[in-house]
């Protein structure tokens, strides 16, 4: 099984990416998590840049289709900022919307913080629209402010387990969704 993560924070030492690169050390055999592109490599969303019918793209954006295209699943895990989605993030769905690479892809989101719950809302909601198979969970980092590594994330037992209950939900969604299609 191959799981495609996608950060929504444009950070280096982003709480967003340590938390997916994290529950790719948790991955159980036969199963990988890789860690997209960074989102902010897109460039910003223009239709006129974009014909579907020609496959023609800005390669960062052929690229991400492509990764979206192999992954029998996917983890999203992104920031709020301002009460909304954060910006890069959006961009990337907005360049995902026609193409239609996330259609009956299960999809976990996760959100870091307790009190974001604006973006996480809109997030689901622009994603069930693409026709997503959509499950929300809360990973709560206990080191608030703080840079947090993955192995420190993986040693509190309440963020591993956390990370382990959205590795397994996503996991599950695809198994399920192989046996609907007979595979």
């Amino acid at each position: 099984m191959h799981l495609l993560a996608l950060s929504g924070s444009l950070r280096s030492r982003s709480k967003n990416s340590t938390m997916l690169r994290a529950m790719a050390l948790l991955a159980p055999a036969g199963v990988t998590l890789q860690l997209a592109p960074s989102v902010g490599e897109l460039p910003h969303f223009n239709p006129e840049l974009d014909d579907l019918d020609r496959g023609q793209a800005p390669a960062p954006v052929l690229a991400l289709r492509r990764l979206l295209r192999e992954a029998d699943g996917v983890m999203i895990c992104s920031p709020e900022y301002a009460h909304g989605v954060a910006g890069a993030m959006k961009n990337a769905l907005d360049w995902l919307v026609g193409s239609g690479e996330l259609v009956d892809k299960p999809v976990v989101v996760m959100n870091l913080s307790p009190t974001s719950f604006h973006a996480q809302a809109a997030l689901v909601e622009t994603l069930r629209v693409m026709s997503a198979v959509v499950m929300e969970t809360r990973v709560e980092v206990p080191i608030s402010g703080q840079e947090v590594t993955e192995a420190q994330a993986l040693e509190n037992p309440a963020t591993a387990a956390l990370l382990r209950a959205s590795l397994a939900a996503v996991m599950a969604a695809v198994e399920q969704q192989r046996l609907a299609q007979g595979a």
